[in-house]
């Protein structure tokens, strides 16, 4: 088992891509918890848990978790588009 707890969070897109592509190898057979606040980092997870004050509220894959349009969603949005908008901005 692997437990990864914000495991590209600081550092930048670059790099966080370069990681979790090593990362995905490492992961290959093994069973991973990885807890993100930046979704770049979940996007082809088997199951996503977005957890909301200590309680699961949705479950799914992250297309199933787009069309609920619910928080999960919600936080992909903005989180996108702030991404988006900060790499006009350069």
């Amino acid at each position: 088992i692997l437990i990864l707890d914000e495991a590209t969070s600081a550092l930048d897109t670059t790099s966080e891509r370069l990681i979790q592509q090593s990362l995905n190898t490492l992961m290959q057979g093994r069973t991973t918890f990885a807890i993100a606040h930046r979704l770049s980092t979940i996007l082809s997870a088997d199951l996503i848990l977005a957890i909301d004050k200590g309680r699961v509220i949705e479950r799914g894959r992250h297309a199933e978790l787009l069309a609920q349009n619910g928080l999960y969603a919600r936080l992909y949005n903005e989180q996108f588009r702030v991404e988006s908008e900060g790499a006009l901005g350069q």
